[in-house]
């Protein structure tokens, strides 16, 4: 159960309901997901965190599969069941196959159990690794 009530359209500030007006422009649909309605309680942290996830997801260095699937990694190491659905919806929408989400979370188990037997040991630094 959400701590927050998700806001309907009618219910928007003038500020949010722009915002929503350029998610729909940008994603090509009606829809305006949950997280975004839970954010609409406070207009100036939606509006900035759309703008933000704009500039980050956009093409890139990265392409957008490779980000949506970052998101994905990320978001099962941070435990946001609500970011692993979403980001995995959008990953299989830019083309995540079925192996390549194996693959992906194969990576994202391992390198949790590693990541935990380094902190347990507290293994030093090798100074080749070192930036």
């Amino acid at each position: 159960m959400g701590t927050v009530s998700l806001l309907a359209d009618e219910d928007l500030s003038p500020e949010a309901a722009e915002v929503f007006a350029e998610i729909r422009a940008a994603r090509q649909t009606d829809y305006v997901n949950n997280f975004w309605r839970a954010l609409a309680h406070d207009p100036a942290l939606l509006r900035a965190t759309w703008d933000r996830l704009k500039v980050v997801m956009a093409p890139g260095a990265l392409d957008p599969l490779v980000k949506e699937m970052l998101y994905v990694a990320v978001s099962t190491a941070n435990s946001c069941s609500y970011c692993v659905h979403s980001h995995t919806a959008a990953a299989k929408a830019k083309g995540m196959t079925d192996e390549m989400q194996a693959e992906m979370l194969a990576v994202v188990g391992m390198a949790a159990q590693t990541n935990a037997l380094v902190t347990g040991l507290q293994v030093e630094v090798d100074d080749a690794f070192k930036a």
